[in-house]
């Protein structure tokens, strides 16, 4: 399943004005075009996401129907906005009130050293991006356009890891905008954190929730054919270490093969009505005859977004997370924070969830195993089992606050077990939070954040920052510089702008 669609882009935009004559307007565009191809080549800039460069803009009328032109194409997820030389800003008025979808503006020049002996007027004419960028800046605060800004010469390292974390956050956003989700039933009964608004989100975020009975799944997977069956078992036997009661002839082998025939039918549930994200719940199984585990976790590491008991949002944030990491190392999950190690020399967090946590964390050869499940009422279920890898990472929970949806994240390192867990029979991660266990778990029910998070060791800060200010969120981060008193403060602050924002 892709995770992006395979003609995505961005568009490169620059800058001019005709006051210089066309051979200036022509070094103008050969320029453009060059730094268009640097930063393709160095932004590593996302799942088949294509840099386009556009002919230089130096009038209005242009500027207006490119910006139009953008907002009506889907390939378009983004823009990069340059002013090479002087572009009065006055031209950009109507585009950019006109433009919706996210916008990073570039400051930057074609030389990355000034030829000092060399410089005369023709030069001065030609390189004016210092202050042509600023009347930019200016039209677009003026106006209110939400942005990013970005320093530097593109072949600096730190100026093209940030043009990709932006170009990776725009392909997030364009996947909530897009994202289909079905919930297989409701979710977990007086919980409240896995409510929340749907037609908000679908207003706000573009991502239609909508639920289906859980017999209309389970017709699909009795309709899944033996020989689909067949040769999931096989790829299981391929892939994995199979416990050898799995086996084909062993006593629980019977179990593996539903558990495929579960997968079989689910994904086809979920390809036939274009859906790239989906939800369970324990409590309404109907006439499935395990919780589906195996096959969670595996479409999970294809891409899908997952929640379970019928948690959405999380499912939503999961799929956008995957489409922002394709492509990098690391891994990305479903998660919950089960349990602590309290130890003053310790301070670390035991994540898992009953069963459905994504392999594509894990540090070895997943264990193919199936143990008994105490809630849910069905037979023992299949699962993976492994550890994460070491590596840092993110935890990142959305809130439904009544008002407005809250993003808070939390700076993490991975880690390996302490030691091994013989008798746990769940995927899991072991992580030691920023800036400590303390701080962090205050800090983070402090904001009201949910219990249900996806996991990420493919992304990091900035990517999940320019997710937020593109989806018009709040975000709430906790890291090595955290305090909780100073954590509160910014969620009052924070609270107080949000509420004068909407009135507006």
């Amino acid at each position: 399943m892709p995770l992006a669609p395979a003609d995505s882009e961005v568009w490169f935009l620059t800058g001019s004005q005709s006051l210089y004559g066309e051979d200036t307007l022509a070094q103008v565009a050969a320029q453009s075009r060059q730094i268009c191809e640097t930063i393709a080549a160095g932004a590593g800039a996302g799942p088949a996401v294509r840099i386009v460069w556009k002919p230089v803009l130096t009038e209005a009328d242009a500027i207006r129907r490119l910006c139009l032109d953008a907002e009506a194409d889907d390939r378009c997820i983004g823009l990069i906005a340059w002013m090479h030389t002087f572009s009065p800003a006055k031209m950009w008025i109507t585009g950019l009130a006109s433009l919706r979808k996210p916008l990073l503006h570039l400051h930057t020049q074609a030389n990355r050293r000034l030829p000092w002996s060399t410089i005369d007027m023709d030069f001065m004419n030609l390189n004016q991006a210092a202050h042509g960028d600023r009347e930019f800046g200016h039209i677009q605060s003026r106006i209110g356009v939400a942005r990013k800004t970005v320093t530097g010469h593109v072949s600096s390292p730190d100026v093209a890891h940030r043009i990709a974390a932006w170009t990776r956050a725009a392909v997030g956003r364009a996947e909530f905008a897009r994202l289909r989700l079905a919930r297989f039933g409701d979710n977990m009964r007086d919980v409240a954190v896995t409510e929340g608004d749907k037609v908000e989100a679908q207003f706000r975020f573009g991502t239609s929730v909508n639920t289906y009975g859980v017999n209309e799944l389970v017709a699909a997977v009795d309709a899944v054919a033996d020989s689909a069956v067949l040769a999931l078992t096989e790829e299981y036997a391929d892939r994995y270490a199979l416990a050898p009661e799995l086996l084909p002839g062993k006593e629980r082998h019977a179990s593996l093969r539903y558990a495929a025939r579960i997968e079989a039918g689910l994904r086809g549930f979920l390809t036939g009505g274009g859906f790239n994200a989906f939800t369970t719940n324990f409590e309404d199984l109907g006439g499935l005859r395990q919780l589906p585990g195996l096959a969670v976790q595996r479409l999970m590491a294809d891409g899908y977004g997952f929640g379970g008991e019928g948690d959405w949002k999380t499912s939503a944030l999961l799929r956008a997370t995957k489409a922002m990491a394709h492509g990098l190392p690391g891994g990305t999950s479903f998660m919950e924070d089960y349990t602590y190690d309290l130890a003053p020399d310790s301070g670390l967090v035991l994540g898992a969830h009953m069963l459905e946590v994504c392999p594509s964390l894990s540090a070895a050869t997943p264990s193919c195993e199936i143990h008994p499940l105490s809630i849910g009422g069905r037979e023992d279920p299949v699962r993976l089992v492994f550890d994460a890898a070491p590596a840092p990472g993110v935890v990142v929970g959305l809130a439904d606050m009544g008002s407005r949806f809250r993003l808070v994240a939390n700076r993490i390192d991975v880690v390996g077990p302490p030691e091994p867990l013989p008798l746990l029979p769940v995927a899991r991660a072991v992580w030691r939070p920023e800036p400590d266990l303390r701080t962090s778990t205050e800090a983070w029910l402090t904001a009201g954040a949910p219990h249900h998070t996806v996991l990420t060791t493919a992304l990091g800060r900035e990517e999940f920052e320019d997710l937020a200010d593109m989806l018009t969120v709040e975000l709430a981060f906790i890291d090595a510089d955290t305090t909780v008193r100073r954590f509160a403060q910014e969620l009052r602050w924070n609270q107080a702008y949000h509420r004068l924002a909407d009135a507006l």
